[in-house]
C-alpha cells in the first residue's frame, strides 16, 4: 500500500531549503541535504523540484511573496520604501538570494513558467495611485526607488557603511525617498 503524501511537504522542503541557504548559502543547497533537512528523502524533494534551480526558483516564489506583502501594508510609497529596506536587512540570506538569481532563474531555459513580480505590481499601484500619469513614468519612478532602495540595502547588509553609521545612513536613505517623491509630486501637478 502506497504511503499517503503529506499535503505540507513541499512548505517543509522550501523551509529547510531556506534555513540550510541561511546556515551556508549556495553552497549548502543539494537535493540530498534538503530532502535529510526536511526529513523526507530525496526522491519526494525531486517529485516537487525537478532540479536545484527548480527548488531555487520555488524559495525566489516565496521571497517575492514576501516583499510584496511587506510593500502592500504599507500605507504610502515612503513607508514601503522603509519596508522594503527593512526587509533586505532583517533577512538578507533572501535578499542575496533575490538579487543574486533573480535573472539568472527568470531567464533560464528551463524557467518554464511565467514570472510573477508582486512586489512590482504594489508599487507601480501605489505610485499610480498617488502620481497618475503614464505607465512609462511610473516605470520610471520605480526603477529610480528600486535603485535607491537597493543599494542602500547592499551598502549596509556588506557594511561598507559601518554599523554604527547605518542609523544615519538610513536617515539619508528616508530623506532621498521623501525628496525624490516631492518632486514626483510636484512635476505630477504641473500635468494637470
Amino acid at each position: 500500500m502506497a504511503r499517503p503524501s503529506d499535503p505540507e511537504l513541499e512548505v517543509k522542503i522550501l523551509e529547510a531549503a531556506r534555513r540550510l541557504w541561511e546556515k551556508g548559502g549556495a553552497g549548502s543547497l543539494t537535493m540530498r541535504a534538503v530532502a535529510r533537512a526536511a526529513g523526507t528523502n530525496t526522491p519526494a524533494v525531486y517529485r516537487r523540484f525537478r532540479d536545484r534551480d527548480d527548488l531555487l526558483r520555488g524559495m525566489l516564489r516565496r521571497v517575492r511573496l514576501e516583499i510584496a506583502a511587506e510593500l502592500e501594508r504599507a500605507a504610502t510609497v515612503e513607508e514601503a520604501c522603509e519596508k522594503y529596506l527593512e526587509y533586505a536587512l532583517e533577512h538578507p540570506w533572501d535578499y542575496e538570494l533575490f538579487y543574486q538569481h533573480n535573472y539568472e532563474l527568470d531567464h533560464s531555459p528551463r524557467a518554464g513558467e511565467q514570472v510573477i513580480r508582486p512586489a512590482r505590481a504594489v508599487m507601480k499601484g501605489k505610485l499610480q495611485g498617488r502620481l497618475g500619469g503614464s505607465e512609462k513614468s511610473q516605470e520610471t519612478m520605480l526603477t529610480a526607488l528600486w535603485m535607491l532602495g537597493h543599494g542602500a540595502a547592499m551598502l549596509l547588509i556588506d557594511k561598507s557603511i559601518a554599523p554604527k553609521e547605518a542609523p544615519e545612513a538610513r536617515k539619508v536613505f528616508s530623506a532621498a525617498v521623501k525628496a525624490l517623491m516631492k518632486e514626483a509630486d510636484f512635476l505630477s501637478k504641473l500635468k494637470l
